[in-house]
């Protein structure tokens, strides 16, 4: 607690000594000054935090040297009672200083790209594939996020192969990250005569959405193919090849979408998912080298972990990384509960992060 303590008196230190350096500068329209504005902003919640840990840590001092000491046995009584209340602010406090001073994953601000591909059990695993778009889609909505396509593959009616979709906001990939991993369904399919309980499953990748100042890539490491699109279209598919796949020869990653009748646009949007997936690959292999092989409780993030199960004919949905199970199947895949389960995630990864940062 003494280190934790010197470290919060450094900070208030330091932001008065911002403070005073803004005060004293003649030039408002300079680099410099615009660098300690903004340095003085980020610097003014956790302050505001510490003098409430602070002026909380002289109340229970005070508090408890009434206690102990007060010969009136009603204002005793009422210090004693007073006293775990106290307690519980500091320790809440604390709790919320230590998030405020983790690393910020600097991709948390980022929009995100999501992935969502049929996995094992058929048609009603490209069904289920559908309504977690539609369920991701819907969340969005709540947020005030903004959906943008970038490649669609029907295997049926209602049904798809892969969806791959960029959600625009203001810290999506915040939330969104934790959605990465196999999702597992369990209900019995519309064309299930006999009423019998199938298990299917979808994968979903979330990556953060990056532009070209974000990571490098260089023209002669792409190989570049161009094909003429299958599925919907009508006439056009036969006619231009207007279909795009990239592959990135460094990884061997390879992006193909074809959902444009447009080459140009098709090229624009299977660049954005491959900058985003090579970004992706690069980030993974850091953290693996910081971290080595210490995994967090809340998962990797690997698309081949099971994450979550949702259990239609008892109305629950289970998130295996935390052992949390809600009976509000409907309002999750509304959206509009999904939050109650990536805002448990979120505690958990900082709680493990505060764990491994003391």
């Amino acid at each position: 607690m003494n280190g934790f303590k010197e470290r919060l008196d450094s900070i208030l230190v330091h932001y008065d000594d911002v403070q005073q350096q803004l005060s004293f500068m003649d030039k408002y329209n300079t680099p410099e000054y615009a660098a300690l504005t903004q340095e003085y902003a980020e610097l003014e919640p956790i302050t505001v935090l510490i003098r409430r840990l602070f002026a909380e840590a002289h109340k229970l001092d005070e508090t408890e040297r009434i206690a102990s000491c007060e010969s009136d046995v009603e204002i005793k009584e009422m210090a004693n009672e007073e006293i775990p209340h106290i307690k519980e602010n500091i320790k809440k406090l604390e709790h919320d200083i230590k998030v405020m001073l983790l690393p910020k994953d600097i991709d948390d601000e980022k929009n995100a790209i999501v992935e969502i591909r049929a996995g094992t059990g058929g048609d009603e695993a490209g069904l289920f594939a559908a309504d977690l778009l539609r369920m991701y889609e819907l969340y969005a909505e709540l947020h005030g996020w903004r959906v943008e396509v970038l490649e669609f593959s029907e295997s049926g009616i209602g049904s798809i192969k892969t969806a791959c979709v960029s959600i625009i906001g203001k810290g999506v990939f915040s939330r969104m990250k934790f959605e990465s991993g196999v999702h597992r369904v369990q209900r019995v399919p519309e064309t299930e005569s006999a009423g019998r309980i199938h298990t299917s499953t979808a994968t979903v990748a979330v990556l953060p959405e990056v532009e070209d100042v974000d990571i490098e890539i260089d023209e002669k490491d792409l190989k570049i193919d161009t094909y003429r699109s299958s599925g919907a279209g009508g006439q056009h598919v036969n006619k231009t090849d207007s279909a795009v796949r990239i592959t990135h020869i460094p990884t061997g990653t390879v992006v193909a979408v074809q959902d444009e009748r447009s080459q140009y646009k098709n090229k624009a949007k299977a660049m954005k998912i491959l900058r985003s997936k090579i970004y992706e690959h690069e980030r993974m292999k850091q953290n693996e080298q910081r971290s080595g092989d210490r995994r967090s409780q809340i998962g990797t993030g690997d698309r081949s972990e099971r994450i979550r199960t949702y259990n239609f004919p008892q109305g629950r949905v289970t998130d295996h990384r935390i052992n949390l199970t809600l009976y509000k199947i409907d309002k999750i895949m509304n959206g509009t509960s999904l939050d109650e389960i990536i805002d448990k995630l979120i505690e958990t990864d900082q709680i493990e992060k505060i764990k491994g940062s003391e």
